[in-house]
């Protein structure tokens, strides 16, 4: 069955005059199953992250609809990743990773362990009295990695998660990523601007058009889970796929870098 279903999604925003509106995303339909692993990438300002934040509840469309079936009511249906940390200044580490968790009443002692668990899983635990003024800015990033992973919603929704983070750092936390969800059993919707991380990640990869958004492509990705995300990608298949994505991509691309230059 669908965990995530969205029928005819449209979202316009009101542009420079009555008549000069903004139509971010056109007609989206997709549906994503219980459990599988699905990215989104486009041309930037395609709608990518907008769509996201529709599935997430925080803005609502012009038209169409969309539901998340929950399994779990004693879970909460969404966890999402933002592009910026968005970390409580006044919270230390501990504290903004466990915020969800006193949300949803658990215990201290659970929260503690929950927090424990992540601090080492994201290299945190010297950080864990630190308040995020004093973290650069990939460790902020890691810390809100952290908090989504602990509220361990069914659905976790990301918008470029790793983007901060140097290739090292992003490689291993793909390959936590990997790891996290087979034993969470978490369905994930990915934004990502990097082919190689979508195809690494994904079960599907959602291709979208330049704005406004629409879907004009799907891939399978052929290669079953688990997965180590540093060899995969001296695969033939993979270079292979990450070739046919680049070709449906680039003359998106190219028109919505025309589009930035004519409004300019």
């Amino acid at each position: 069955m669908a965990t995530i279903t969205a029928e005819h999604l449209t979202m316009t925003y009101a542009g420079r005059t009555a008549q000069d509106p903004i139509t971010a995303l056109d007609g989206i339909s997709l549906q994503v199953a219980e459990g599988e692993l699905v990215s989104l990438v486009g041309p930037s300002g395609c709608g990518k992250t907008t769509l996201l934040r529709i599935l997430a509840g925080l803005e609502q469309p012009t038209s169409g609809h969309y539901q998340i079936r929950q399994r779990d009511p004693d879970r909460p249906p969404v966890a999402m990743v933002f592009q910026q940390a968005g970390l409580f200044p006044w919270l230390t580490v501990t504290q903004n990773i466990t915020y969800g968790l006193r949300l949803r009443g658990l215990a201290a002692a659970e929260q503690a362990a929950l927090a424990q668990r992540w601090l080492a899983a994201m290299s945190l635990e010297r950080f864990a009295h630190s308040y995020p003024a004093q973290l650069s800015g990939g460790m902020q990033q890691r810390v809100g990695l952290a908090r989504a992973f602990a509220y361990n919603g069914e659905v976790l929704l990301m918008d470029e998660p790793f983007g901060a983070l140097d290739a090292q750092t992003r490689l291993l936390l793909q390959q936590t990523l990997l790891e996290t969800v087979a034993q969470t059993r978490q369905t994930l919707v990915l934004v990502t601007h990097s082919i190689e991380e979508a195809l690494t990640l994904s079960d599907r990869v959602l291709i979208m058009s330049a704005r406004p958004g629409r879907l004009i492509g799907e891939i399978g990705v052929p290669f079953a889970r688990p997965r180590d995300a540093i060899t995969l990608r001296a695969e033939p298949a993979f270079s292979a796929l990450v070739a046919e994505i680049w070709g449906s991509l680039r003359a998106e691309i190219e028109q919505a870098r025309q589009a930035e230059l004519h409004a300019a």
